[in-house]
């Protein structure tokens, strides 16, 4: 079998779905390879939905099927030559205010990790975060790349009200609440940005095999972009990779 090809599971899920499972880790080239047979699928097959996991994927079709023969079909189509199936990428530039109002636990995280405030917004700021999956609520990315020097563990009392557009950190990961939600996270800032909007077409904006860079503004530039969102005049930037 080819370097590139991983050895894959296929089990029926339900009457009408299909789960296709990587090696059990989170890891780039897995997500990379799901995303290539996402893609190969959606191109070959009609009426199926689609669901990306950190190593699985899930294949539902409309009505019940014979697995036996989906499941080769799925086997036939790992097996394909893959050169540029895969979609076109993008980074999207995140506007963040880390100001105090916003990132509640700052102080906290300074604290324990014994570093400034200032380097942790350096290092949330620093990396290209790459998008393993959208999930937990419409609009919500599960990113990697969180610098290890800023993972901190869950809060073990919740919050029970967490504004949307809040950016937080849950062990090793970040991410930001795209609607008003209970959560556990330890908040660091808040996006103008809307991650989810019914009215748009996807109606979140990027998708899993994109990256999210985030940068700070500050409490000013915070309430004009806001403004801008709300007049629906803001235009998100972005780079193609």
């Amino acid at each position: 079998m080819s370097k590139n090809l991983y050895q894959l599971t296929y089990k029926p899920f339900g009457d009408s779905a299909i789960l296709i499972e990587w090696p059990a880790k989170t890891d780039e080239k897995i997500i990379k390879d799901i995303i290539r047979f996402e893609s190969i699928i959606s191109n070959n097959q009609n009426n199926i939905d689609t669901i990306i996991a950190y190593h699985s994927l899930t294949v539902k079709y409309q009505n019940s099927i014979d697995f036996d023969f989906q499941i080769s079909q799925l086997k036939e189509l790992y097996l394909l030559k893959r050169e540029n199936q895969t979609q076109k990428q993008r980074i999207w530039q995140i506007p963040v205010c880390y100001d105090m109002i916003f990132g509640p636990d700052l102080g906290a995280i300074s604290k324990l990790k014994r570093i400034s405030i200032a380097e942790i917004i350096q290092l949330h700021t620093s990396p290209d975060y790459l998008i393993y999956f959208l999930g937990f609520q419409p609009g919500f990315l599960y990113l990697g790349g969180l610098h290890t020097k800023i993972h901190m563990p869950r809060k073990p009392n919740p919050r029970l009200r967490v504004a949307k557009g809040t950016v937080g950190i849950g062990g090793a990961q970040t991410g930001v609440y795209p609607q008003d939600s209970a959560g556990g996270w330890n908040l660091i800032g808040k996006s103008p940005v809307n991650f989810f909007d019914v009215t748009k077409s996807p109606p979140c904006f990027a998708k899993a095999g994109d990256r999210v860079r985030f940068h700070a503004i500050d409490l000013e530039t915070f309430y004009e972009v806001e403004e801008k969102v709300k007049q629906g005049v803001f235009q998100l930037k972005f780079q193609e990779l």
